[in-house]
């Protein structure tokens, strides 16, 4: 009896917790990916869109981390930053060359400690993963635009506007679902 009241009430705190952000859910399963590569987490990947910003994103990639022997001292004195291995396609890498100061200062304000002193550029190409297929949405007749106009016309923020227009758009031009006939008896 117990047992069933303690499953439940985990089953009632998953659902109450509503939606999470994908990372989160993720974090736990790249883990042991990123430790064989020598990242102590996935931090690194997360952000390393907004680290080495919009003019190298889609052309770079963090790829290993190689740390030193430890020194003899021992404890922070003998703590040596690694030396990070970054994937960077054709001709851009000597562009990324002279941004090496200002992304390795992005990167150890990140972690919070000088955890990389240097890059080191490979010329590889990117692993990128598959980009799903972006539906086009139908127009609209002309009183649905109008009826959807006059649902966001309260909102002052331009941009939530726009996201909400653009749902609007895709809930209302979907085709209604064909009824489902329950054939088991």
């Amino acid at each position: 009896m117990a047992k069933a009241a303690d499953e439940a009430s985990e089953r009632a705190r998953f659902f109450r917790r509503g939606a999470q952000p994908i990372a989160d859910l993720t974090g736990s399963l790249l883990g042991p990916a990123a430790k064989k590569r020598g990242f102590a987490s996935v931090d690194l990947f997360s952000y390393w869109p907004d680290i080495v910003g919009p003019a190298y994103a889609e052309f770079t990639q963090p790829e290993r981390l190689s740390w030193p022997r430890r020194l003899e001292a021992g404890g922070e004195a003998g703590f040596e930053p690694a030396l990070l291995i970054v994937r960077c396609e054709g001709p851009r890498a000597i562009l990324l060359q002279h941004e090496e100061p200002a992304i390795v200062e992005r990167i150890n304000a990140i972690f919070g400690y000088r955890a990389v002193a240097k890059l080191r550029i490979v010329q590889k190409p990117i692993e990128r993963l598959a980009r799903p297929q972006v539906r086009q949405v139908a127009r609209l007749p002309d009183e649905e635009e109008a009826r959807l106009a006059a649902d966001v016309a309260g909102i002052a923020d331009e941009g939530l506007k726009a996201a909400l227009t653009r749902l609007g758009r895709a809930v209302r031009g979907q085709k209604p679902a064909k009824p489902r006939v329950n054939t088991r008896m």
